[in-house]
């Protein structure tokens, strides 16, 4: 093949689009994919080269063309980048796709320019914001799949393996799912009933109407007199105590249940919604325990299990896992770290820098005889005027501190816009965040589910259909029976027998149709005697030294 002209135009076909190019223009880049056509001298030594790459075809000899089977699109953008030396991003292609072309034709994501960054990210970005949206997903197709091809697990004799296998990721979506069932929604309303009714149970239980003050005197004896003490202990209305009874064992049923049918126990205790169902169950039966006895040890853990009691608010929490919404604010505030630390900084700053300028602006003014200036002035120093300036820049303004003087009202000015101002800009990028995570948390929710593929039934050992020949034994072989194990050998074999044979002649076929029917052997016969799926009797029909099957005592017939 002859040698390659420096300023020869260079044809490339990708996708049925075809390019053209010189190959001057694809040495701009060496090290790439396209640089090995203008890298080697002759046709040679580039198809060799070609011939390794895994989305090269074939190389046109009549219409000079190199033919790729790669996205056409994306390609105008590549080659335009080795004629520009600026790679750019399209808008209307994925990300990933995009990521997934460069790679193929060797060129970094990196020299994706400036003005197109942002767009080749914001792909992937949502992409990994989906993974965090990502359904728990059974494995019921996976295990359908391997049920019709016949592949399934091997399971213990007793069939506990298989019960466990179909159960297990059912029960865990019933708890897990509210939206994988009719069941499911109805547990998860059952759930959420019992939390309202133990949050407002809760609540109730520091109301004065449900609470009864108990006066309790002890008497300590000495040696010379007796001391009489006096303590109140405030007991909840039982009514109370019976209905967070009864919501504790359902909470307890339930966790219960979702760390037996977990399907990774690990990532199960580690979850911090599930350490939240603990604690709050466990001071429960705690108090229930330790309730009977008398010793000070007992009447201390008492005391601080009705101090932790407020952990039982936590069960707030578990909504997340019945509303979109509250996961949706989760995953905001973890994405939003950088925001919210930025926002913290400067009211950090403005705090300080206010809390002391009101401390001195305050003392303009102020009268020799009060050098400290607390006769007219609330801010008497300057730690007092950090909450002055926390509620001001927030814009709370409590009311309960204020400046007196004409300078003091300067800075609280000051102050109040700076406040509006430093929340003000990293606001809308929480926000922004957060409506990215619920349109993605909506249309993840409401995505359909992807059809299942037709797969055919795996022929079962004993049904009719079954079949398995022995290629290996002799076609002399007259015992047993035929298996044709085609199906279109099946069809085509029942037409030629019913057909009429007396003209005496026999059907001609090709090479390739006559195809050889091997008998099986009488051990294997033996072992699938119910296994053939197309019987001929021996007595009837023998098989010649040209591989064709006869019928015995009839006019030959070729069968396929």
């Amino acid at each position: 093949m002859g040698k390659f002209d420096e300023h020869e135009r260079v044809i490339l076909n990708v996708g049925g689009t075809r390019h053209e190019t010189y190959r001057t223009t694809l040495k701009t880049l060496p090290g790439t994919r396209l640089a090995l056509l203008a890298s080697e001298s002759d046709l040679k030594s580039v198809l060799d080269q070609l011939q390794q790459v895994p989305g090269f075809i074939e190389y046109n000899a009549r219409s000079n063309e190199y033919f790729f089977d790669r996205h056409p699109g994306v390609f105008a953008y590549v080659l335009n980048y080795y004629r520009t030396g600026k790679l750019h991003c399209p808008a209307d292609v994925c990300g990933p796709l995009f990521e997934e072309e460069l790679s193929f034709w060797g060129i970094d994501e990196t020299d994706v320019e400036p003005c197109c960054w942002m767009t080749y990210r914001q792909h992937r970005d949502a992409e990994e914001a989906l993974e965090v949206f990502e359904m728990n997903v059974d494995n019921d197709e996976d295990d359908e799949y391997g049920k019709r091809l016949g592949i399934e697990d091997v399971v213990s004799a007793d069939g506990t393996g298989s019960r466990w296998r179909k159960w297990q990721p059912v029960i865990w979506n019933l708890f897990e799912d509210p939206y994988s069932s009719r069941a499911a929604r109805f547990i998860a309303f059952a759930s959420l009933f019992f939390i309202l009714v133990s949050i407002t149970t809760f609540c109730l239980e520091t109301h004065e109407a449900f609470n009864t003050i108990i006066n309790k005197t002890e008497a300590f004896r000495n040696d010379s007199f007796t001391d009489f003490s006096q303590q109140y202990e405030i007991e909840t209305d039982p009514a109370l105590t019976y209905v967070e009874g009864v919501c504790v064992l359902w909470f307890t049923f339930e966790f219960l249940v979702r760390v037996t049918f977990s399907p990774d126990k690990l990532e199960f205790v580690k979850s911090i919604l599930n350490i939240i169902d603990f604690v709050a169950i466990l001071p429960f039966y705690l108090e229930v325990g330790l309730s009977g006895l008398s010793s000070k040890a007992a009447k201390d853990v008492l005391g601080f299990l009705r101090v932790v009691r407020f952990v039982r608010i936590l069960r707030i929490f578990k909504l997340t896992r019945h509303f979109v919404g509250l996961r949706v604010l989760g995953h905001t505030l973890r994405a939003s770290t950088n925001e919210f630390l930025l926002l913290i900084i400067f009211l950090a700053l403005g705090v300080l820098i206010f809390a002391t300028m009101i401390y001195y602006a305050e003392r303009i003014g102020a009268s020799p005889n009060d050098p400290t200036a607390s006769h007219h002035t609330m801010f008497k120093n300057i730690p007092i005027g950090f909450w002055w300036a926390v509620v001001t820049m927030t814009t709370l303004g409590y009311g309960d501190m204020y400046p007196q003087t004409w300078s003091g009202m300067l800075v609280g000015a000051l102050c109040a816009l700076a406040g509006v101002l430093t929340i003000a800009m990293p606001v809308p990028v929480i926000v922004n965040n957060f409506g990215m995570y619920y349109s993605l948390a909506m249309a993840k929710q409401k995505l359909p589910k992807k059809r299942k593929k037709h797969i055919p039934q795996a022929v079962q050992t004993g049904s009719p259909s079954y079949c398995k020949t022995d290629l290996s034994t002799a076609c002399n072989s007259t015992q047993g029976e035929l298996c044709l194990g085609q199906s279109r050998g099946l069809e085509h074999h029942r037409s030629v027998l019913s057909a009429d044979c007396s003209a005496g002649s026999d059907i001609t076929m090709s090479p390739e149709e006559r195809i050889p029917m091997r008998l099986s052997s009488t051990r294997e016969q033996d072992r699938h005697t119910e296994g053939t799926c197309f019987l001929l009797a021996a007595s009837e029909y023998t098989c010649n030294a040209d591989a064709a099957i006869r019928k015995t005592g009839s006019d030959s017939v070729s069968l396929q």
